[in-house]
């Protein structure tokens, strides 16, 4: 039952749409703009930087918001599982975020809140996770790349820690735990299939965070997150 409620928090956390609501405030629709994807990358590209900055912060914090809540209610009732507990309420912003019921199911691809997830999980998940992200997107600039490697090391760095003793989650539960992050990072996956076509391709859009001097922009036509 304390999953289901976990899930339920956090997919009303996650129905706050950041770059929805942050492009109506001038007016402006999002989901009409660019690919449409109501997320982090589409707003830098069409709205510009502090647009996805914004976004970006905004869905990172909404995730973290739902795991802060779900520690003040279980935290002392279930004080072993409570790092489980906050993964579900990560799942369900996750969800509330990519499948917000009154855009009709049409939201971001998670990345941002995906963030959020793991800050709150573990810090030095978080540090290893953002050296990952950076280095492959400063490199490459592709910003679904760069997620999509953050989700393989969460699986892998999850399954380490359990097997360590590390992940700080009652053995029982172990396997839930990795089973939960496996389906996150599926849906990541499946999220982002369009780009890993592109990227197969190698047609896949790049991102810059400033224009380059060719005259290339940060606006191109799939967004990540």
């Amino acid at each position: 039952m304390e999953r289901i409620v976990c899930l339920i928090i956090g997919y009303c956390c996650g129905l706050f749409q950041t770059s929805y609501f942050y492009g109506r405030m001038r007016g402006v629709d999002i989901r009409k703009l660019g690919s449409g994807n109501a997320g982090t990358t589409n707003a830098l590209r069409t709205l510009g930087r502090k647009a996805g900055i914004i976004t970006l912060a905004g869905d990172c914090l909404k995730c973290m918001l739902a795991v802060l809540i779900v520690h003040l209610i279980y935290g002392k009732a279930h004080p072993d599982t409570i790092r489980l507990l906050g993964l579900y309420a990560s799942a369900g912003t996750i969800l509330g975020h990519n499948f917000p019921f009154y855009l009709n199911f049409k939201g971001g691809k998670g990345i941002a809140a995906t963030a959020g997830m793991i800050i709150s999980f573990d810090w030095r998940v978080t540090l290893i996770e953002i050296v990952v992200f950076f280095s492959t997107f400063f490199i490459t600039h592709y910003a679904s790349l760069g997620s999509l490697l953050v989700y393989v090391v969460f699986v892998i760095l999850v399954i380490v820690m359990g097997h360590t003793g590390a992940l700080m989650i009652p053995r029982p539960y172990i396997p839930e735990t990795y089973v939960l992050v496996i389906l996150l990072a599926l849906l990541a996956f499946w999220q982002h299939r369009k780009n890993i076509v592109k990227l197969h391709n190698g047609t896949e859009s790049k991102t810059y965070l400033k224009k380059e001097k060719t005259g290339e922009s940060s606006n191109t036509e799939e967004p990540n997150s």
